[in-house]
């Protein structure tokens, strides 16, 4: 039996995990900003890069702030990069914003 990675909001710790289990394999930090999300910094423990696991966080993280009617604004490289790659998100940052993460 293998244990998926699913991607859980801790909102008390105010970041997006990919757990398998009880082990948390990264995370996406955030911080509220009004109705958006300001992610700021991805992380993927030691050992667990290359795997596609940031990608996955990501999209986890993003796809749970669109089902929230929530705007984004990708402060950390990693996710305003996977933004750009994967233009279906695009339009959970504001207008205005595009422009500065190159959008």
């Amino acid at each position: 039996m293998t244990n998926e990675p699913q991607v859980i909001n801790n909102e008390a710790e105010n970041r997006y995990e990919l757990r398998s289990g009880d082990r948390v394999l990264g995370f996406a930090e955030y911080r509220p900003a009004g109705q958006a999300l300001m992610f700021s910094h991805t992380e993927i423990e030691p050992g667990h890069e290359g795997q596609g696991l940031g990608s996955r966080l990501v999209r986890g993280a993003l796809d749970d702030a669109r089902a929230q009617g929530r705007e984004v604004v990708p402060m950390c490289p990693f996710v305003a990069s996977y933004i750009r790659e994967h233009r279906e998100y695009v339009d959970l940052v504001q207008p205005g914003q595009r422009g500065i993460f190159g959008l």
